[in-house]
């Protein structure tokens, strides 16, 4: 088969995201899926369960079932939205913040010794990145129609 950047890329982002889930359950005792939620939250400012389904891709009542496992763990709260309605606002509580920045060190320290250890400067990579997403934008159509 030739070689394919599209491909590549695929194959790397799976093969990452499977690495990560692994150092996480390993280390830290939570997958990577439910770091991703907690994360998306502050992140990019999820505070909604619809937002956070968008930022994640996937369906409103996945969210719904995951905020209520890390509601029911003490990583997050879910609240009724003042904006009335069934929405629901979220926010990590401490212990979630104090668990996102525990996840995000350990996930950087391993990532960024692979890195190293392939010939990769993270800190280029982490430009180039920045640049790809910028690039791409908020809904993927710019990597189409530039």
């Amino acid at each position: 088969m030739p070689a394919s950047l599209s491909f590549d890329l695929h194959v790397l982002t799976a093969r990452l995201d499977r690495a990560a889930d692994r150092i996480l359950r390993a280390e830290v005792g939570v997958s990577y899926s439910r770091f991703l939620t907690l994360f998306m939250v502050t992140a990019v400012d999820a505070t909604s369960q619809r937002a956070l389904a968008e930022c994640l891709g996937v369906t409103e009542p996945s969210v719904s079932r995951m905020t209520r496992v890390l509601s029911g763990a003490g990583l997050l709260r879910v609240e009724a939205d003042s904006r009335g309605g069934n929405r629901r606002a979220l926010a990590l509580t401490p212990e979630g913040q104090d668990l996102v920045e525990r996840c995000c060190e350990l996930l950087d320290a391993e990532f960024g010794a692979l890195m190293r250890r392939s010939g990769v400067p993270p800190e280029a990579y982490a430009r180039n990145t920045t640049r790809l997403l910028a690039a791409l934008g908020n809904n993927g159509i710019e990597l189409v129609r530039p």
